[in-house]
């Protein structure tokens, strides 16, 4: 856990129709001080949107060497590496290298982010979606979070429905490839 964090709890709902998953989840969030809600609440949707046996997120902004998340399998090998925000073409190429599957989550505009890494070397960078949500959608989901939260999760035909303590909101979800 990172130093000065604060812990916020998440009891998530998931219903992703599209994957075929249905879980209830329990998540510990710790929130470092220089990250938002916004960020948070992505890192959160990232987390429920990828989930499969061996996720799990790391030390994230304390660490500099691992993605917001990973899944590993039942062996201990990395499958999946996953960045959430605005992470740099050197990241994602070693991410490539390390994991079978990579994935970007974004709270900022996809478009920015890759032109960012034009003519860059990412190591397979047109299998990289790069995920992200209707403008303005995580800013006000995101004033919703209290240090405990429900949320229920629900995705059908790429569009998000978010309940947040009660609260109804819904966003198309985007993607693009980062090469």
């Amino acid at each position: 856990m990172a130093a000065g964090a604060t812990i916020y709890t998440f009891t998530v709902t998931l219903a992703d129709v599209d994957r075929g998953v249905y879980e209830d989840l329990s998540l510990r969030v710790a929130r470092h001080p220089s990250e938002t809600d916004v960020f948070m609440l992505t890192r959160v949707l990232a987390h429920a949107l990828e989930y499969e046996e061996g996720i799990t997120f790391t030390e994230g902004l304390s660490s500099t060497d691992e993605p917001a998340i990973v899944i590993r399998d039942a062996t201990g090998a990395l499958t999946a590496w996953i960045e959430v925000g605005a992470p740099d073409a050197a990241r994602l190429h070693e991410g490539s290298m390390k994991a079978g599957r990579v994935a970007v989550y974004t709270h900022r505009d996809p478009a920015k982010r890759v032109a960012s890494w034009a003519g860059k070397r990412i190591h397979r960078g047109d299998e990289i979606p790069v995920v992200s949500f209707d403008r303005g959608f995580l800013e006000t989901a995101a004033s919703g979070i209290e240090r405990r939260t429900a949320l229920t999760v629900s995705v059908t035909e790429k569009h998000l429905y978010l309940e947040i303590n009660g609260q109804t909101f819904s966003s198309d979800i985007h993607s693009v490839f980062a090469a």
